[in-house]
């Protein structure tokens, strides 16, 4: 008998040139994460153009990853289609994660505000510390706090759109996770559909990076990094948890 996760369609949005290794890649993360098969997972390219009414319609749950070369403040001529289809998906409350990118775009398409600083970026395994509300909520409240995430990113949510509630932070992003309140929809500046094996594998892209954001070698970083069960457990616990029968 097949698990929830296991018999839900999705649509995954994707934000990657033609031939980042990541748009297979994310495809592969995503199913791990949720333990489903490949063929439940339906990417969507935004740069090309936008998800049709039918793809919409026929999925269970949207899924927004990461974008390797792409930054939100940065924008380019595709951005505003994109961010149109997240509006979207707030206005008709379909069940989404969004994660890395994904958070960034939600916010900004919903009112929020992010802005590019390297000040505020982070990469590699950190500790997310919970909210009070975090603490509360049916999805993080059994992560604990803290709790270890994969993170990379130099974009940064400053301003949460209205009618959010702020589930985590660091010392350095005050918002880390938030929830869109009464809608079946959740963002995290964090990846749960990595494991270390992913990470090494996207980082190796970005080796100088990783120096300037890290302060250490690569070498020294990637023996670094350290799996994370609570927060991979997340994104099928979301799932589990809006389509419980």
């Amino acid at each position: 008998m097949l698990t929830i996760s296991e018999s839900l369609r999705y649509l995954l949005f994707q934000i990657r040139k033609p031939g980042d290794p990541m748009r297979v890649s994310e495809v592969d993360a995503f199913a791990w994460a949720l333990g489903c098969s490949l063929d439940r997972i339906t990417p969507v390219d935004l740069i090309l153009k936008p998800p049709s009414p039918d793809q919409l319609r026929s999925a269970d749950v949207v899924l927004i990853g990461g974008a390797g070369d792409y930054s939100v403040p940065e924008g380019g001529s595709w951005l505003e289609g994109a961010l149109d289809s997240m509006r979207e998906l707030h206005a008709t409350g379909k069940p989404t994660f969004a994660s890395c990118w994904g958070f960034q775009a939600m916010a900004a398409a919903l009112g929020g505000q992010v802005v590019s600083d390297d000040l505020c970026a982070e990469i590699g395994t950190i500790a997310i510390d919970l909210t009070e509300a975090g603490l509360q909520d049916p999805l993080f409240k059994h992560l604990g706090t803290p709790f270890f995430a994969h993170v990379g990113h130099h974009d940064t949510v400053i301003r949460r759109p209205p009618g959010t509630t702020c589930l985590g932070r660091t010392n350095l992003v005050p918002n880390h996770a938030f929830r869109f309140d009464g809608l079946p929809i959740y963002c995290t500046q964090f990846h749960p559909e990595l494991q270390v094996s992913v990470m090494k594998e996207r980082l190796k892209t970005y080796p100088t990076y990783v120096e300037r954001i890290a302060g250490m070698t690569f070498e020294r970083f990637i023996a670094s990094l350290r799996e994370t069960p609570k927060a991979n457990s997340l994104i099928r616990r979301f799932v589990e948890h809006f389509f419980r029968s």
